[in-house]
């Protein structure tokens, strides 16, 4: 792969041509930075700027008037190649909270092993209805330990008003939760993205992950997409890497509290 012209082409298409990624929600253009907007349970915030070292501080004041009168909370991606180069800098400056870093990987979905064997016991359930978010919330919290409620809000929207962008799946063990992972299907766009990909402690290193990789990207393959993404935590990486997915650039998440 070409990573320079795949980096140009996902900034196209998923940062600067975004699309809502759920019901109420907006992508709207300000000047040189493209920000998704939504009910106080979807993702708020920067999805690109184009910005220099002369008109950096200024915009990033306007994003946080703009969401500060919409009294929502908001997240600023920094991606590895944008600009100014002291973006990060600048945003912490101006009251933004880092998250951990995590790294943007990219792999061709039909290049990805067609099919990976499951644990005696374990069987693929996909996620259509109440009761699979409800499953798949309950992974999330055992997993990760944090509240899903505005996860379980955003995916039943979805899955009410939109459900061919996106498609989930969730592993149960003899009936019991115990992974799950979520693929989102922007229209017009050639990257099915990997999110939410979660395994409760006890069944980590058993396969889980790369089984759940495997099936979306079937899913995605069949829904007519040529790429997969992965915003990957460094746990994540080397399974990636074995994979054959391609680093295309660092992120790391600012968090403004309104």
């Amino acid at each position: 792969m070409d990573i320079t012209a795949l980096r140009i082409r996902f900034d196209r298409q998923r940062r600067i041509d975004a699309r809502p990624d759920g019901p109420g929600c907006h992508v709207e253009r300000d000047g040189s930075v493209v920000r998704h907007t939504g009910p106080a349970y979807a993702w708020n915030g920067v999805l690109w700027s184009g910005l220099g070292e002369t008109d950096a501080d200024a915009a990033i004041e306007a994003q946080i008037r703009y969401f500060r009168a919409a009294g929502r909370s908001f997240e600023w991606t920094v991606y590895g190649h944008d600009g100014p180069a002291d973006l990060a800098d600048r945003l912490l400056a101006a009251g933004f909270t880092a998250e951990e870093p995590e790294t943007l990987m990219v792999a061709e979905a039909d290049s990805l092993p067609a099919a990976v064997d499951l644990p005696p016991g374990v069987e693929l359930h996909a996620v259509t209805d109440e009761a699979g978010v409800r499953m798949m919330a309950e992974v999330h919290e055992k997993a990760f330990g944090t509240d899903s409620s505005q996860y379980v809000s955003r995916m039943l929207d979805q899955l009410t008003a939109a459900p061919d962008s996106v498609a989930a799946v969730v592993a149960l063990a003899d009936g019991v939760p115990v992974s799950s992972g979520r693929l989102d299907l922007p229209e017009g766009c050639d990257f099915a993205g990997l999110y939410g990909g979660g395994t409760v402690a006890e069944w980590r290193g058993k396969g889980l992950y790369r089984a759940l990789v495997s099936h979306r990207a079937r899913t995605a393959i069949a829904r007519g997409y040529r790429y997969v993404q992965v915003d990957a935590a460094p746990t994540s990486r080397p399974i990636l890497r074995r994979l054959g997915f391609a680093e295309l650039t660092t992120m790391t998440p600012y968090e403004y509290e309104v």
